[in-house]
């Protein structure tokens, strides 16, 4: 016997260890698949806001994205977070693929004991919806596919929706996507209220034994033998409450209590009330504002409008190279200099040959064989930059026998500007790398473009204005255009609702009449004025501050704030406003370039002529980012750049950008009249604000003198009732009463300068209101009979 009870306790022993590393097992396992869901929603979430900045660094392949160290990533789970969340978004299911991390959770909650629903229910609706989600946003979203770096419907959704579309067609494909959806929502609805029966029931249950408990004087409660000794069970069942200060019922059970013996549906309805009555307590956080609500369907061109041109099958030969390197180092040793080394970086329109100088050649003594080199080389005209800046080595720039034309929709359409978070960017188009070239407006602040006629620089200002009208929203961007010439920005007077500001009483967003560009930058001062103003209430040091403050809903509207746009002034052909209007000119440019960047104003100004008369020291001063295209002279590029190279470069969109001490070659990205007249089209034909932005209003001081030159007599029919309208706001502005009986502006100030002259409203203040000087409609009534105006 006791052989026997030894045996049957080593078994009972063994079982429960195998029971324990059985359950420990299972809990190790339910914990990494925890973990794993977790860092897998780390990363798929990372890798909707940084999945742009590492899709270059994603079309290698696996093992040498991992293993190479030079590889970095902005996904927060590391480079395998990139990869999964690349291969089961993009190649996968698309963001439907959340939906199998909700499935991995609930398996890892399984393993640890905790079973919220059935495994085999949930893993065949969860996979039902994920892969016809795949499908729909596919379906729905098919442009996005190769539009962006995010698949939304993934690889999978993107080709069985074509390959539904070809087969049961467009119409047949959302028809099955909406059965499949109401499939599964029937099926699981049916299932969720199945359930909830089941909870309710069982709530009743509780209740029952609860009443039966107290009334058989049954306690099935743990207790220990000493608390047992000391409780009080009741003989006979009772009706009244039973007191229990130390048992505290759930909300949801109370609530059911409370309805007595209400069959379960009232049940169901209780718990419904109570759900709904938790919710409404719960005051959800207001949403931010949205500056792009009053336009919400505006849609941005297409890049299809845009003029793909076909690169040279042969730009530069390998048999141009070496003749041109072989030609370069003899024309050095004509001169007794040698050199170590020698490489070639083709580019658009010129090649960069990097030499390295042997030791003790002077610098200089290669910088003064520009002249011979290019005699050498039969080119049209070579740059050397001795040394580049951050190499030790001397650039020798030679032009292309056949230049490939650099198209706006490349340098768009590049990964560089598309995943750009510049607030303004500007793409300019390529290097001599062959790299887009992205600035950021706001960072330049201002911008000076010049350069020769017929060399590229009215092509540059529509390249800078079509990369801002690829990048922004019309609640972002304004542009006001200054063209003397009446030709260069005429093309974009189509999208005046959308993109241009203007002055109040102007008919023509561009400004083409030389004696109104004075008023129109004072207005843009007065701007800038009130602008800083604004930033002073808000405590906020620059536009970006303030506009993310107004975004939360920081700031009150009734207090004068509201959402600010960026500004930027173009000005075409700044010589002839020079020659023009002087000095009334030049001081306003340069109060703007010195004060307006922080509130978001910038302007870029272009001329044909590059003399010290027309860009003088106060341009050059407050406009360090500088753009030079093919000068005749050496003199001109110091005037621009401080330095010579621009008499140097080829035209046809060769430039410098220079930005302080940083110079760049550059050629321009060729955008055509047809390709800028498709995208203004594409925009003037969405609907847009009612008007232009409006600037504020300015007069000239010497036209303040009203009351001596209106004749109160021949008084606007409007002008009692704008009066009493005043008086009764007290506001009195042109744009009010413009608004307020729906007249042209022009009218509505003839009315406001009648009724400054009776002495109803006080005199100009800039774009400040004017003030009332009249307190009340009663005393109104009396001053117009005092002036015999009834």
């Amino acid at each position: 016997m006791r052989r026997r009870r030894k045996t049957q306790n080593n078994n009972n022993l063994g079982n429960k260890k195998t029971f324990t590393i059985n359950k420990n097992l299972k809990n190790v396992l339910g914990l990494f698949l925890l973990f794993l869901a977790i860092y897998l929603l780390v990363s798929f979430l990372s890798f909707l806001f940084y999945g742009g900045i590492d899709q270059s660094q994603l079309d290698i392949s696996r093992s040498e994205f991992m293993r190479n160290p030079e590889i970095r990533v902005a996904n927060l789970g590391g480079k395998e977070g990139a990869y999964l969340s690349h291969l089961f978004i993009n190649r996968g299911l698309g963001i439907a693929s959340f939906g199998l991390l909700y499935l991995l959770f609930l398996y890892a909650l399984a393993l640890l004991n905790i079973k919220p629903f059935s495994l085999l229910k949930s893993t065949l609706l969860v996979v039902s919806l994920v892969v016809v989600s795949s499908v729909a946003f596919s379906y729905f979203l098919a442009d996005n596919y190769k539009s962006s770096h995010l698949a939304i419907g993934g690889l999978h959704g993107y080709y069985i929706s074509h390959w539904l579309n070809a087969a049961i067609g467009e119409i047949g494909t959302l028809l099955l996507i909406i059965f499949s959806y109401l499939a599964i929502l029937i099926l699981s609805v049916r299932d969720i209220l199945g359930k909830v029966k089941g909870v309710t029931q069982v709530v009743k249950n509780k209740k029952e034994q609860f009443f039966d408990k107290q009334g058989k004087a049954e306690t099935e409660v743990e207790t220990t033998e000493d608390e047992t000794e000391n409780i009080e069970v009741p003989n006979t069942y009772t009706e009244e409450p039973i007191e229990e200060p130390k048992y505290e019922k759930p909300e949801i059970i109370q609530k059911t209590l409370d309805t007595d013996n209400e069959k379960v549906s009232t049940d169901v309805e209780a718990m419904e009330v109570t759900i709904s009555e938790k919710d409404e307590t719960v005051k959800a956080p207001s949403e931010d504002y949205d500056p792009t609500l009053d336009l919400s369907k505006y849609k941005k061109p297409p890049i299809d409008l845009l003029k793909e041109y076909p690169e040279n099958e042969a730009k530069v030969t390998p048999a141009e190279l070496e003749d041109n390197k072989n030609r370069i180092v003899e024309t050095l040793k004509h001169y007794s200099i040698e050199i170590t080394k020698i490489k070639a970086t083709i580019g658009p329109t010129i090649t960069l040959y990097e030499i390295v100088p042997a030791p003790g050649v002077r610098i200089s003594k290669i910088k003064n064989l520009e002249d011979d080199i290019a005699l050498s080389l039969s080119a049209l005209g070579i740059r050397i930059i001795a040394p580049i800046p951050g190499k030790g080595t001397i650039g020798i720039e030679v032009p292309n026998k056949t230049p490939e034309i650099v198209s706006m929709h490349g340098v768009v359409l590049s990964k560089k500007f598309q995943e750009s978070k510049y607030e303004l960017p500007v793409v300019m188009g390529r290097t001599i790398s062959n790299e887009s070239f992205v600035f950021d407006l706001t960072k330049m602040p201002h911008l000076l473009v010049a350069g020769a006629t017929g060399q590229g620089k009215s092509v540059g200002m529509n390249a800078i204005i079509t990369s801002l009208l690829y990048k922004k929203h019309p609640s972002q961007l304004k542009f006001v255009m200054v063209d003397p010439k009446m030709v260069e920005f005429s093309i974009y007077s189509k999208i005046e609702k959308h993109f241009l500001a203007k002055l109040p009483d102007e008919d023509e967003a561009i400004i083409t009449d030389v004696s109104k560009v004075v008023a129109t930058l004072q207005s843009i001062c007065i701007e800038m004025d009130d602008r800083y103003d604004l930033l002073k209430k808000a405590h906020a040091r620059n536009l970006i501050e303030y506009n993310g403050k107004f975004i939360k809903r920081k700031l009150n509207p009734e207090n004068g704030h509201k959402y600010l746009p960026y500004i930027v002034v173009l000005i075409d052909e700044f010589a002839d406003l020079i020659m023009t209007a002087g000095k009334e000119v030049e001081m306003p440019i340069a109060r703007i370039a010195q004060k307006a960047r922080a509130v978001g104003i910038h302007m870029i100004i272009a001329t044909q002529r590059p003399s010290t008369n027309i860009i003088t020291g106060v341009i050059k001063a407050n406009f360090p980012a500088r753009i030079a295209f093919k000068v005749a002279s050496m003199i001109d590029s110091r005037t621009i750049l401080d330095s010579p190279g621009a008499n140097q470069l080829i035209g046809r969109g060769d430039m410098l950008f220079s930005q302080g001490s940083q110079m760049v070659r550059l050629q321009c990205a060729f955008v055509d009249t047809p390709e800028v007249e498709a995208i203004t089209d594409f925009i003037s034909e969405q609907r847009g604000y009612p008007m232009a932005f409006e600037l504020p209003e300015y007069k000239d001081d010497s036209s303040n003198d009203i009351e001596g030159t209106i004749d109160l007599q021949q008084r606007d029919s409007l002008f009692e009732e704008a009066a009493r309208l005043v008086v009764s706001t007290q506001q009195g502005s042109t744009s009010g009463i413009q608004r307020r009986f729906s007249i042209g502006y022009n009218r509505a100030g003839r009315i406001i300068d009648q009724l400054e002259a009776a002495g109803i409203v006080g005199p100009f203040e800039g774009s400040k209101a004017r003030q009332v000087l009249i307190p009340d409609e009663l005393s109104l009534e009396q001053f117009l009979e005092d002036l015999d105006l009834r």
